[in-house]
């Protein structure tokens, strides 16, 4: 067994907690209402991934929580400094933090017709004839020479109808103004082609609240349309009920469910796993819960949400998952393939900077 030490026995703290790295090729499902400590004890988990295996990672993370998971801790021994060193991690940024060469963008010539048709709210038969015009219109467009400005007067040009339709949904949706578009700059794509050892997205600061779900929608279908190549990723998603909600409500939210939904069902012969992770089992699509072997549940309150990890999850005695309710912060029950047997376990130390983090209540200095 590849051995992942993420954290001590709480019932024997003298026995170190393990994972098995192997049984990664699984679906992992994570949970733990605010303040369990849910997002420290991810990154635990992340970096003995980037430590112990040559599994890529790619992390969509909408809060900028692992933007800093290249950054060692100065308390962290020489020897792992060093490796943690020559880890491979790339971070792609979006609103103000970004720069010109972190920033995140995707191809718009690179999406799918029905992605493409989600962001422009279009249905194939209620606007059937601007579909077909969608259909047409950029297939031979090469992504580095992609003008969208042209392509749109091109259609207003032509005198036709409906190129003209579709030319002012463009505009009256701004959906090209973006600043999601790579405009001939480098996709996100392109590097997660290349499987470095982590490829973080930070979906947080776009300014159109579809702008992060495109992008995770962009990555998605790249990794589905290149899925003979049988080049293993683990997909993790921080947060994930923004991605596979159980009730989608926009075309844009249910193109990226379906998505999820396929990878789940469909993914793992492919090597396309996926680590969600969110506050409540309720928040993500059943389909998508269902499918998940690996469990790591931290504190839990609603008995609702009990009863859910119970039913989906029924390899893990029920007793031991409401015993959760009396988790203190960083404390965990893993269950499932990835560890021999159900255990609770005292999360370890991060070895990288969490980026994100609680805001302090502001308090006198003197603290009268």
């Amino acid at each position: 067994m590849r051995a992942l030490t993420v954290g001590s026995d709480v019932h024997n703290p003298t026995i170190p907690a393990v994972l098995d790295a192997r049984r990664f090729n699984r679906h992992t499902f994570w949970c733990g209402q605010s303040g369990s400590g849910k997002t420290y004890a991810l990154g635990v988990v992340l970096e003995q991934l980037l430590l112990r295996t040559e599994l890529p990672l790619l992390i969509l993370d909408p809060n900028a929580d692992f933007v800093r998971i290249d950054e060692v801790r100065e308390s962290v021994s020489s020897h792992l400094s060093e490796r943690l060193g020559k880890v491979d991690v790339r971070v792609f940024r979006s609103g103000a933090s970004a720069t010109s060469d972190d920033r995140l963008h995707a191809r718009w010539v690179d999406l799918s017709t029905a992605a493409k048709a989600a962001v422009l709210q279009m249905d194939p038969i209620g606007d059937a004839e601007e579909f077909n015009v969608l259909l047409h219109v950029d297939t031979v467009a090469d992504g580095a020479t992609f003008d969208a400005g042209a392509m749109v007067q091109a259609l207003r040009d032509s005198g036709d109808p409906a190129q003209a339709r579709l030319a002012n949904r463009m505009e009256n949706l701004q959906v090209l103004e973006w600043d999601l578009w790579a405009r001939g700059q480098v996709a996100v794509t392109d590097t997660v082609e290349a499987r470095p050892r982590a490829t973080v997205l930070d979906l947080g600061g776009f300014e159109h609240p579809e702008e992060p779900r495109v992008a995770a929608l962009a990555v998605l279908e790249h990794l589905w349309a290149q899925r003979e190549s049988r080049n293993p990723v683990l997909i993790v998603m921080d947060e994930a009920h923004n991605i596979c909600s159980p009730n989608p409500v926009t075309a844009v939210e249910r193109a990226l469910t379906d998505r999820v939904i396929q990878i789940a069902a469909e993914g793992r012969k492919f090597g396309l796993w996926l680590f969600l992770s969110t506050q409540r089992p309720t928040k993500i699509h059943p389909n998508v819960l269902s499918q998940c072997d690996n469990l790591g549940v931290m504190r839990m309150n609603s008995p609702r949400d009990l009863a859910e990890l119970a039913d989906v999850f029924g390899f893990v005695p029920e007793e031991q998952i409401r015993s959760s309710q009396s988790f203190r912060q960083g404390q965990a029950l893993f269950a499932g393939g990835f560890i021999t047997q159900p255990t609770v376990v005292q999360m370890g130390d991060r070895l990288t900077h969490e980026a994100g983090g609680d805001v302090a209540v502001p308090v006198p200095a003197d603290g009268l």
